[in-house]
């Protein structure tokens, strides 16, 4: 397991050791003393599945403190764009965003901390997405941001995305108050 960092300050991209024969391939998902060993401190309390079609746009989402939840996010199954945007004040990368596509082919993990927005982008029909968090779901701390947001200006890479109401109506940067 080799841990890659980014530009934003505790995003991190984890490489799997993948183990493959004729059979197909084995890896860890998640190992708790390894990613201690990495210096990750994470505590897994509740996993989430979810299934998308193609150009379907979630996010941007995350829970406000004291209930703030980080994500360790894979892909099992298809593609996605996955975006996380630092939404914490004092941080010099504030309202910065990083993309990375995720697949069941680079089989990469992105571990997104507490202070960070969360989206994603499908790139394949039946895409199936992963993450284990670190807190419980708490939705009167629930927050997100418009997915098109002019300010934050993320690239998408879909013309025509697939939105629920909540998500298409999500709050501008420019209105946001961060509690990070």
């Amino acid at each position: 397991m080799k841990l890659i960092s980014t530009e934003l300050e505790g995003l991190s991209i984890i490489e799997p050791a993948v183990y493959t024969d004729a059979r197909g391939y084995f890896m860890e998902g998640f190992n708790k003393h390894k990613m201690n060993k990495l210096g990750l401190d994470i505590n897994v309390v509740q996993t989430n599945i979810s299934e998308s079609s193609k150009d379907v746009v979630r996010g941007l989402h995350f829970q406000n403190p004291p209930f703030g939840q980080g994500k360790l996010i894979r892909v099992l199954k298809g593609a996605v764009l996955d975006v996380a945007v630092d939404l914490r004040k004092e941080s010099p990368t504030y309202g910065q965003h990083f993309s990375i596509e995720l697949s069941e082919e680079n089989k990469l993990a992105l571990w997104i901390p507490v202070g960070f927005a969360h989206g994603f982008t499908t790139l394949m029909d039946n895409t199936l997405f992963y993450y284990d968090c670190s807190e419980t779901y708490h939705k009167e701390s629930e927050g997100s941001l418009r997915w098109n947001d002019p300010k934050l200006n993320i690239d998408w890479g879909v013309e025509n995305p697939i939105l629920s109401d909540k998500d298409a109506s999500a709050p501008l940067f420019k209105d946001f108050k961060s509690q990070f």
